[in-house]
């Protein structure tokens, strides 16, 4: 038997310890890569990699074939992937935590309250994702296998409340308390719900108002331009497969939407019916000439055109008339039939009504527009020459 003084084993120890001597040991710890060489140690990181690379952290990889070995049972398995999934729940790494509930629910093990709880935590999870319906499902999944699950409801709570479904959330908030009548967050959600709901449903019935009030406005407008003979330009509309029944109205709703949706419709400038049944136009005053154009937002109809040129042209001309030739009794006024391409001389001291009512004038855009003009001028004659001038 060979002695523990052996020289053989003596001469390859000295052997080997003698290439040291005089070497620094290059890998050790120093004061600048301590705190990273430690967290590559498995029992000193503070958090694990998502993605394990046996080659980079082989320790870990070994670790995690032991701990997910399917040699175990759906049981152990489930668990594991449950804790894995409360860590990263910690982290706030929903995501993760999602995939590893997901994961402990796929083993299908017989343990109902193990299930139960990835039920609930992947609905947690899930809820924190902004995924509502999906943590909704969760949860009512996790009530089918334990109906008085508090948790379960709580987070059901949340998840209709979220998804405005108050009704929804009164009821689940019930159920609970009947398991837990003193559960202090469900009797604050219940209150907190109820309050919302009854805001909510009296919003809803002050928008039906609203809504049966603009209706009846509407109507009494379409009504007032209906009786003056005045012609609306209707857009052309996408062919409709609904019934008869859909498209009763729909008619006036098109009519509505072209006088609610005109290019001033933005800044509230649209006809209106006052309160003497009289109506008022936005309408505009175009100078081809100049490439101008005056917007008037409130035009009575029985007002003349005289009247508004003599304010807009009186002793303060407008910057682009440096040659001071648009003045009221210089001016020539016209509307244009589009579609047949001919323009009408309007008499300045007609009333807007009167123009309006011509069997050839036609409101586009809920906008009434005016061509003015000057008289004897050469871009008047060039701007008629080829068009059809007909006397209004």
């Amino acid at each position: 038997m060979a002695s523990s003084t052996d020289p053989e084993e003596d001469d390859g120890m000295d052997e080997f310890l003698e290439q040291f001597k005089g070497k620094m040991y290059k890998d050790g710890f120093s004061e600048d890569n301590w705190e990273k060489e430690f967290d590559k140690i498995p029992i000193f990181m503070k958090k694990a990699p998502e993605d394990i690379d046996p080659a980079e952290h082989p320790e870990l990889a070994c670790i995690q074939s032991m701990l997910y070995d399917e040699d175990q049972s759906p049981e152990e398995l489930a668990k594991t992937y449950k804790n894995e999934g409360n860590q990263y729940f910690k982290e706030k790494n929903y995501k993760r935590a999602v995939v590893s509930y997901t994961e402990g629910l796929k083993r299908k093990c017989s343990d109902t309250e193990l299930t139960v709880i990835l039920y609930t935590n992947r609905a947690a999870a899930q809820f924190y994702l902004g995924n509502n319906r999906s943590a909704l499902n969760d949860v009512i999944a996790a009530r089918k296998l334990k109906p008085n699950h508090l948790k379960a409801i709580i987070r059901g709570v949340l998840c209709h409340i979220e998804l405005k479904d108050h009704s929804s959330a009164i009821s689940w908030c019930d159920e609970g308390l009947q398991i837990e009548p003193k559960e202090k967050q469900l009797l604050e959600l219940r209150a907190k719900t109820d309050k919302h709901k009854r805001v909510v449903e009296r919003n809803r019935r002050k928008a039906k108002l609203s809504d049966k009030k603009q209706r009846v406005q509407a109507e009494a407008l379409l009504k007032a331009i209906q009786e003056r003979k005045i012609k609306l330009f209707e857009p052309p509309e996408l062919p409709s497969q609904n019934s008869d029944d859909e498209n009763d109205g729909k008619e006036d709703n098109s009519i509505v939407r072209t006088l609610f949706n005109g290019v001033n419709a933005e800044n509230s400038h649209v006809v209106h019916l006052d309160e003497n049944g009289s109506l008022h136009w936005p309408v505009l005053f175009l100078y081809p000439e100049h490439e101008q154009m005056d917007f008037i937002s409130d035009f009575h109809e029985d007002t003349q055109f005289i009247d508004h040129l003599s304010v807009m042209f009186g002793e303060q001309l407008p910057p682009w008339d440096t040659e001071q030739i648009y003045k009221p009794d210089n001016l020539e006024l016209y509307f244009e039939d589009e579609q047949m391409g001919d323009l009408f001389l309007v008499d300045p001291v007609c009333s807007l009504q009167q123009v309006l009512s011509h069997p050839r004038y036609v409101v586009k855009a809920g906008n009434p527009r005016i061509i003015i003009l000057v008289r004897g001028s050469s871009f008047r004659k060039e701007f008629l020459s080829g068009k059809n001038l007909q006397e209004n």
